[in-house]
């Protein structure tokens, strides 16, 4: 079974096991992902995020600059197994060449500063995908955890300079990444675009309450924009009760993918793993096993077809309409 994967923070963490002086590479490496392992599973396109955390970091546009030369480093080097992608007919090329491929994209819009420039040297810089917040407040809006006031009335979403920037993303072609925003937020990108957008790495409230994961309405309303939303594999996001230090089960995982089947549609669910960016332990361990989950999908009663939609097929849908 194919493997598109929206969500991995695998470049991030190579960057900083390099700063502490830790000689690694995404060749072969001890994280949850590299490109033998990818090759193992049969990775059609990996999505690699610059990860930020304005919390922590005083310069986050030096720093997501310097994990965007380490990206192209990295598929350079390895440009007989993977090559990059900035429009769909790069997917189809390296499908043609026996290549997997390797989207960019950015999680924290904040490192932009509010100025629009820096966002088109982005696109210019290959990146396709940005999620407009962490978990922080910036200059573009609010993040999740950040509630609309039924006393006051006043909302937490959308700031002025992120109305500009969803809609100057839409005329890019670049694509509008939702996790991690506020519930304002969600529904501020939703009312205030056309094309479809997607949550790259949430999961289903209903099942798990985490601020984090998405409400039966948002999953209807990303669906029918014709988005996609990647399941996380993040243990604290998949059950009630569990923490980052519990064991992420793949049952979970696949009760989220058909609760959110169940409410958006099949066409809306895919893959978020949040690979190198989770902290617990995994029942499958590593990107190597992904087949794995895709077993107890057809156990769980999904079509064959249906698993194809979740792994690959929904994802390339949307990379041709919007890239």
């Amino acid at each position: 079974m194919r493997i598109i994967d929206f969500h991995c923070d695998t470049i991030s963490q190579l960057h900083d096991y390099r700063q502490k002086g830790e000689e690694i590479n995404l060749k072969n490496n001890k994280l949850h992902l590299d490109i033998d392992r990818m090759k193992k599973s049969d990775y059609m396109l990996q999505v690699f995020a610059s990860y930020m955390d304005l919390g922590s970091n005083n310069n986050p546009l030096e720093t997501c600059l310097s994990h965007i030369d380490l990206f192209y480093n990295e598929i350079e080097k390895n440009s007989e197994d993977i090559g990059m992608v900035l429009s769909y007919k790069d997917i189809l090329n390296n499908e043609k060449n026996n290549k997997m491929s390797a989207l960019l994209s950015i999680e924290e819009g904040g490192v932009c500063k509010g100025n629009i420039s820096l966002l088109r040297n982005f696109y210019k810089l290959g990146v396709r995908m940005m999620t407009l917040t962490w978990n922080y407040e910036n200059e573009l809006s609010y993040p999740n955890g950040h509630f609309h006031d039924e006393k006051s009335n006043e909302r937490k979403g959308l700031k002025k300079k992120g109305f500009e920037f969803i809609e100057e993303m839409e005329n890019l072609g670049m694509i509008i990444d939702v996790s991690h925003l506020s519930d304002d937020g969600i529904y501020d990108v939703y009312n205030n675009t056309k094309k479809p957008f997607i949550a790259s790495h949430s999961n289903a409230r209903s099942i798990c309450s985490h601020q984090r994961n998405l409400t039966d309405d948002m999953i209807k309303k990303i669906a029918n924009r014709g988005g996609v939303i990647g399941v996380n594999f993040y243990s604290a996001f998949l059950k009630d009760g569990a923490k980052g230090s519990d064991i992420s089960m793949i049952e979970d995982i696949v009760n989220h993918m058909k609760y959110i089947a169940n409410i958006g549609g099949i066409d809306a669910v895919g893959l978020g793993t949040d690979f190198d960016g989770i902290d617990c332990g995994l029942e499958f361990k590593d990107s190597s096993n992904m087949q794995l989950i895709a077993e107890n999908m057809r156990k769980n009663r999904f079509k064959e077809e249906e698993i194809e939609k979740v792994f690959y097929k929904n994802a390339l849908n949307l990379f041709k309409e919007v890239l």
